[in-house]
């Protein structure tokens, strides 16, 4: 039955890929059903409880009405909201217009990608990297071209490489940073250098600056901000990382003023809007307080300290310290162990959920990605199990 049904499927859906990280929570959550003990260092969610500001912006705006069709495009005083923050930390002038509201960030490549790339186009995209831009990609039928992000490099473009990836079909480039799944951040001078790229071949350029707020070290630096970029960028943003809202679902892209306009013509023709209370509720998240931020970033800095250096004890693995987001690569080709089968035996017998590197490309061969968006305990407890697990390997 199923496979009669695979063939009366568009031969597109052949092309589009998944998320494995939600593959590897269903499997956990069977395992936690039989009674195994899992310590979940998989999913890229912080364990912390949206704050109470938030919360309480929420439930006053279902009070107020905000239960009804709002435009496409997202809520006007949300857009304005927005606009005035991106011109402020990008130190660019930016209208409402550019702003596009959707149901969490993802949507924006969706809809970034169905509308502006084409087949026969080619798009550089990172590699390991966060898996639907290439899902994406292949889906519109266009070339998925990798850039690869490695160790060496601290897990940032080499932007010579890029350039000698770059064509005559080049349509897109993609980044990220602070990077998911390495945590690695691009410097003013790598930003500097993929701008000038762009502008010389007209280029799109995706930046996908979702962990913005979840820096350890150094400054965040957007490739927007750069003059004549605003033109060719589509940045994207949301509230899922920064304001622990990931069940909100509520995010936006910037991007020119004729791109805004078939975005949200893709928003009507598909979800209508993004829910209008979750915008108000969007609005304290981004002009109220900022201290539950500031506490959710010295914590991840923490846990990032603490899971780096019992790694780096662990025999087999090392582990290069990420300046962003929430998650580690660490290297465990001295195990001796490829990364999907290190992947599969560490949840089936050490009950330790993490990510194949390979579940972000090719390039993560080699390599884990563990979150470590879970408290400090859990955090040494997994480290143990690896630990114990390695020894009888």
């Amino acid at each position: 039955m199923k496979g009669d049904l695979y063939k009366r499927t568009a031969k597109w859906m052949e092309r589009l890929g998944t998320e494995t990280a939600f593959e590897v929570l269903a499997r956990a959550k069977e395992l936690e059903a039989e009674g195994k003990s899992v310590v979940h260092l998989e999913i890229g969610e912080p364990d912390f409880d949206t704050p109470a500001n938030i919360i309480e912006a929420a439930k006053k705006a279902l009070d107020d009405g905000y239960t009804h069709y709002g435009p496409s495009a997202g809520l006007l005083p949300f857009r304005e909201v927005i606009a005035k923050y991106i011109t402020e930390t990008r130190g660019v002038e930016t209208s409402p217009a550019n702003i596009v509201v959707t149901p969490g960030a993802k949507p924006i490549v969706f809809f970034s990608i169905l509308a502006l790339v084409e087949p026969g186009d080619e798009v550089i995209y990172p590699n390991p990297g966060y898996p639907i831009y290439e899902s994406m990609i292949n889906f519109v039928g266009a070339e998925a071209v990798p850039i690869p992000i490695r160790e060496e490099n601290e897990f940032r473009i080499d932007t010579d490489e890029l350039k000698s990836l770059v064509t005559d079909k080049t349509k897109m480039i993609v980044i990220n940073s602070p990077q998911n799944p390495t945590g690695g951040v691009l410097t003013r001078e790598d930003l500097k250098s993929i701008a000038e790229i762009c502008l010389d071949r007209k280029i799109w350029v995706m930046s996908d600056e979702v962990y913005i707020k979840i820096l350890y070290e150094g400054e965040f630096h957007s490739i927007y901000s750069f003059d004549g970029m605003k033109d060719l960028t589509i940045l994207i943003d949301g509230a899922s990382k920064t304001y622990a809202m990931t069940g909100w679902r509520l995010g936006f892209g910037v991007v020119p003023d004729d791109l805004a306009f078939h975005i949200t013509r893709l928003m009507t023709n598909s979800v209508s809007h993004t829910t209008s209370f979750v915008q108000m509720a969007g609005i304290e998240a981004w002009t109220g307080p900022q201290n539950s931020v500031d506490d959710f970033v010295k914590e991840f800095k923490r846990r990032r300290d603490v899971i780096v250096g019992g790694l780096n004890e662990i025999p087999g693995i090392s582990c290069h310290l990420p300046k962003g987001a929430f998650y580690v690569f660490p290297n465990i080709k001295g195990t001796g162990l490829k990364s999907k089968e290190m992947e599969t035996r560490l949840l089936e017998e050490a009950g330790v959920a993490s990510l194949s590197g390979t579940s972000f490309g090719e390039y993560g061969e080699g390599y884990l990605r563990l979150s470590y968006a879970n408290n400090v305990d859990n955090i040494r407890e997994a480290l143990n199990r690896i630990r114990d697990f390695l020894l009888k390997v």
